[in-house]
């Protein structure tokens, strides 16, 4: 019987470690459901009356497009999808763990619409959100993240994760949004802008 008690109290014992080893909870949409790799989600404002969700940008009149934020509108627009995809094999997007990300279909540049952290603006010294290149895997521009801010929103950031045992220390920014010549874009290095996620 003390064999059986002590078998059951090591079983629970190993439960509740691998329970409180899982640093990285999952990202959770709007419904309170994980986010998944490969599965369309709307990215959206976390507040009201500020825009809609974020999309393609035609900045400059030119190629590449950059990542954008929908206006105010009296009909918000979602935007578009967008897919999540872990660096590291898995299934579900977690907090504080990188992750690419790619608008779903084509753009009219007819290029890759996954994102990466481009130019730095001199004046403002805030860099862009791109698209317009296949994500290189030994390039870290394309890893992205989000944190959670604890009251139901979360921030994206790009601050990519080392895994190896030499890396070097990125610049890491949080990512808000500004209003450029009237057109709202993603950027990074300022205030974090809040957002939600809804699967499409």
């Amino acid at each position: 019987m003390l064999r059986l008690i002590g078998s059951l109290s090591f079983i629970w014992l190993l439960m509740a470690i691998s329970t409180a080893a899982q640093p990285w909870p999952p990202v959770l949409d709007a419904d309170g459901q994980p986010l998944r790799s490969g599965v369309e989600y709307y990215v959206l404002p976390g507040v009201t009356d500020v825009g809609g969700g974020l999309t393609l940008v035609d900045r400059n009149g030119s190629c590449p497009l950059y990542v954008g934020q929908e206006p105010l509108a009296p009909m918000v627009s979602r935007g578009i999808p967008v897919v999540f995809t872990p660096r590291v094999g898995d299934t579900i997007i977690r907090e504080s763990r990188d992750f690419t990300v790619a608008f779903s279909g084509a753009s009219t540049c007819v290029q890759s619409t996954a994102w990466m952290v481009g130019e730095e603006n001199p004046e403002t010294r805030r860099r862009y959100v791109v698209t317009g290149m296949e994500p290189r895997p030994s390039s870290t521009l394309w890893y992205f993240n989000i944190e959670n801010n604890g009251q139901g929103v979360y921030a994206l950031r790009w601050c990519p994760n080392c895994l190896t045992t030499n890396c070097p220390r990125p610049r890491c920014g949080s990512a808000g949004v500004i209003d450029e010549n009237g057109k709202r874009l993603l950027v990074l290095d300022g205030p974090a802008f809040p957002f939600i996620f809804r699967r499409a």
